[in-house]
């Protein structure tokens, strides 16, 4: 049997101090060129970064690096425990992010993957990113190429029929 008895019960929370080991950990094991101690700290310092960490059974599994902009959300680092893959973590921290999109406001979430990691093109899409371009030699520690993904909030029939705010009215 798969862990569908498990996957219920994953609690998505801000991370916190005490979730830098696991963190770091969890980052270590997933990427090749990791982000260090330092470079959490200074991004998360920043007044719109953000960390979300995903816990099951009171253990760190998963986390989630973004960024707030004015009309976007910028995952900028994002990775799940490989003993806890497949079962449905990573999506319920993006769909907490998609949670957080609306019609006037933010309205879409972007993020860069590297163009030799596969898993992380194949499980965006599956989620309704798509690809909106390349970005040439985009990283610092190889000469790799990223593809800039982006996933456009859906407005409801609601929302388009009763477009309030200020966007419409200029637009009209």
């Amino acid at each position: 049997m798969g862990h569908t008895d498990q996957e219920t019960c994953v609690h998505i929370r801000w991370m916190i101090r005490r979730d830098m080991q696991a963190v770091l950990e969890i980052e270590s094991s997933n990427f090749e060129f990791a982000w260090s101690e330092e470079d959490f700290i200074r991004c998360l310092r920043q007044r719109n970064c953000i960390g979300m960490v995903a816990e099951q059974e009171d253990r760190v599994v998963g986390f989630m690096i973004y960024e707030l902009h004015k009309n976007r959300l910028h995952i900028l680092n994002f990775a799940v425990a490989a003993d806890a893959k497949r079962q449905g973590i990573g999506r319920s921290m993006v769909s907490k992010l998609m949670g957080k999109l609306s019609h006037d406001r933010r309205n879409r979430i972007m993020l860069e993957v590297r163009e030799t990691n596969l898993d992380a093109q194949l499980f965006f899409r599956g989620l309704g990113f798509r690809a909106v371009s390349v970005l040439r030699d985009f990283y610092d520690d190889s000469t790799e190429d990223a593809y800039l993904m982006q996933y456009r909030y859906q407005p409801t029939a609601d929302e388009l029929a009763h477009p309030g705010g200020r966007l419409s009215r200029l637009a009209g």
